[in-house]
C-alpha cells in the first residue's frame, strides 16, 4: 500500500514539474509520467494524472472566478485539507495492512500450536473484517464532505457568474445614468459581501466536517488498537493455561503408568496366592481321603465279634 501512495505523489509532483517547465496539463500523458518518476503501474499513473487534471481545472476555474486573495486562500484550504486527508488513508491503510498480517501470522502459529486455539483466530479475523467495514465507512464520509466541497466550489462559481452579468448591467447603466449606476453598485457590492459571507461559513462548515471525520478515524483506529491489546492478553491467558493442562497431562500420565505397573505386581502376587491355594486344596483333599480310609479301618476293627458273624452268615445266605 505505501508503495501506491508513492507512486501517486510522485505522479503529482511530476505533473506539477512538467507544468512549471512550460507544459500545458492538457499536454501530460501517462508516457511523460512515466519517463518521469520510473516506478508504478500506468493504470495507477493514468488514475492519477486524471484527478489531477480535474483539479488544476477546478483551481484555474476558481482562481479566474474569485479575486485572487480569496482564490488562494481556498486552494491553500484545499490543498492542505487533501494532502492530510490522503495521509491519514494512507496511514491507516498501512496499520490495517500489518494488523491483518499480524494476526493472520499469530493464527497460523497457534493453529500448529495448539487446535483449540481456532476460535480465537477467528474472533481475530472478525475484529479485522469489522475495522475494515469502519474504514470504509470512514472512506465513504471523507468522499461525502469532498462532494460538500465540490458542490460549494460549484456555487462559488455560479455566484461568480451572476455577478459577471451584474457588472455588465452596471455598466450598460452606468452609461444610461451615472446615479442609478452608483445605487445599483452598492446594492451589488453589497450581495457579494453577503454571498462571500455565506461562502466562508460553508467552507468552515466543510472544514468542520472534515476534521470531525478524522477524529472519528482517530477514535476508531484507537479502539481497534485497544482491542488487540485485549486480544493479546487473552492469548497470553490462554497460552499459559494450555501450558498448566500439558503439565497436568504428563503428571497423571506418570501417575497411571505407576498405578499400572502396582496393578501388574498385584495381580502377579494374586496369583501365586491363588496357585498355592489350589495346591493347599488338593493337599486338604488328599489328607481327607486318608482319614475318611483310616477311620474306615477303626471302624472295622472296633466292632464286635458276634456282629461281624452275623454280617457274615448273612453275606454266605
Amino acid at each position: 500500500m505505501s508503495r501506491i501512495s508513492d507512486t501517486r505523489i510522485r505522479t503529482r509532483d511530476a505533473a506539477t514539474r512538467l507544468v512549471a517547465a512550460g507544459r500545458c496539463p492538457h499536454e501530460l500523458t501517462v508516457d511523460l509520467i512515466y519517463a518521469e518518476i520510473r516506478q508504478g503501474s500506468r493504470t495507477t499513473i493514468n488514475d492519477e494524472l486524471k484527478l489531477w487534471k480535474d483539479e488544476q481545472a477546478r483551481h484555474d476555474a476558481l482562481a479566474a472566478a474569485l479575486p485572487p486573495p480569496v482564490a488562494n486562500a481556498m486552494l491553500s484550504l484545499w490543498a492542505l485539507a487533501v494532502e492530510h486527508g490522503e495521509q491519514v488513508f494512507a496511514q491507516r491503510g498501512e496499520e490495517l495492512e500489518r494488523e491483518a498480517t499480524d494476526a493472520t501470522a499469530r493464527a497460523e502459529s497457534s493453529e500448529t500450536a495448539h487446535a483449540a486455539l481456532e476460535a480465537q483466530a477467528q474472533t481475530l479475523r472478525a475484529q479485522l473484517e469489522d475495522r475494515e467495514v469502519r474504514l470504509a465507512a470512514a472512506t465513504a464520509e471523507l468522499a461525502r464532505a469532498q462532494a460538500e466541497h465540490d458542490t460549494a466550489v460549484r456555487e462559488v462559481q455560479t455566484v461568480a457568474a451572476g455577478r459577471d452579468a451584474a457588472r455588465a448591467n452596471a455598466e450598460e447603466a452606468l452609461r444610461a445614468a451615472r446615479a442609478t449606476h452608483m445605487r445599483e453598485l452598492e446594492t451589488l457590492r453589497a450581495e457579494h459581501a453577503e454571498r462571500e459571507a455565506a461562502l466562508r461559513v460553508q467552507i468552515d462548515q466543510a472544514t468542520a466536517r472534515l476534521e470531525g471525520v478524522q477524529k472519528r478515524v482517530m477514535l476508531q483506529t484507537e479502539e481497534a488498537r485497544d482491542a488487540q491489546r485485549r486480544a493479546e492478553a487473552a492469548l497470553a491467558k490462554i497460552q499459559q493455561r494450555n501450558e498448566q493442562l500439558v503439565g497436568d497431562v504428563q503428571r497423571l500420565t506418570a501417575e497411571a503408568g505407576e498405578q499400572r505397573r502396582l496393578a501388574e505386581r498385584h495381580e502377579k502376587q494374586l496369583a501365586g496366592v491363588m496357585d498355592e491355594a489350589r495346591e493347599l486344596r488338593r493337599e486338604r483333599d488328599a489328607l481327607a481321603q486318608q482319614v475318611a480310609l483310616l477311620q474306615g479301618q477303626l471302624n472295622a476293627r472296633a466292632e464286635p465279634a458276634p456282629t461281624r458273624a452275623t454280617r457274615r452268615s448273612r453275606q454266605a445266605t
